[in-house]
């Protein structure tokens, strides 16, 4: 199957949608600040060793460790695929146990589940489907996990500066 360019460029605008989302949510609950679960504060060590951010390798490593607003983003984006804002409802009840499961203190990735439903719901409205929210969402992860967590991890770590003044 061929993707044309309009699909491309959803998937694109979903990508960058998803971004802001799942790395507004993590700044507002902190989880650049330390560790939200214990293997986040390994990673975080890990990446700084590897001339990394500490403080982007929190998040970074909150993001592996438990469910955090990326997991629930992308789990709001397949939720919204399957059955549409009820969907997305139930992928957000699946994060919160999932939170309980890891002792995460927090509630970024409810949070974000639940924000993720709404927007993405709100763009299947105006033309976009919910898979290029779930590509979108791999796409986003992809820039913070995948690539470069050296830099991936000191951006994260600006942005942490920016909001924490």
């Amino acid at each position: 199957m061929i993707v044309d360019l309009m699909t491309l460029s959803r998937i694109g605008v979903a990508a960058i949608v998803c971004w802001i989302n799942f790395v507004l949510i993590d700044q507002i609950f902190k989880l650049p600040e330390k560790g939200g679960v214990s293997g986040a504060s390994a990673i975080a060590r890990e990446i700084e060793r590897g001339n990394g951010s500490l403080h982007g390798g929190y998040m970074m490593g909150n993001i592996v460790s438990s469910p955090d607003a990326s997991a629930g983003t992308l789990l709001a984006s397949c939720g919204v695929y399957a059955a549409g804002i009820p969907g997305g409802l139930f992928a957000a009840v699946l994060v919160y146990i999932g939170n309980r499961i890891c002792y995460d203190p927090g509630y970024a990735g409810t949070t974000g589940c639940i924000s993720a439903t709404f927007i993405v719901y709100g763009f299947t409205r105006i033309g976009f489907a919910a898979s290029d929210f779930i590509a979108g969402m791999v796409i986003a992860i992809l820039t913070i996990q995948g690539i470069s967590y050296i830099h991936a991890s000191r951006l994260l770590a600006r942005i942490w500066e920016v909001r924490s003044r």
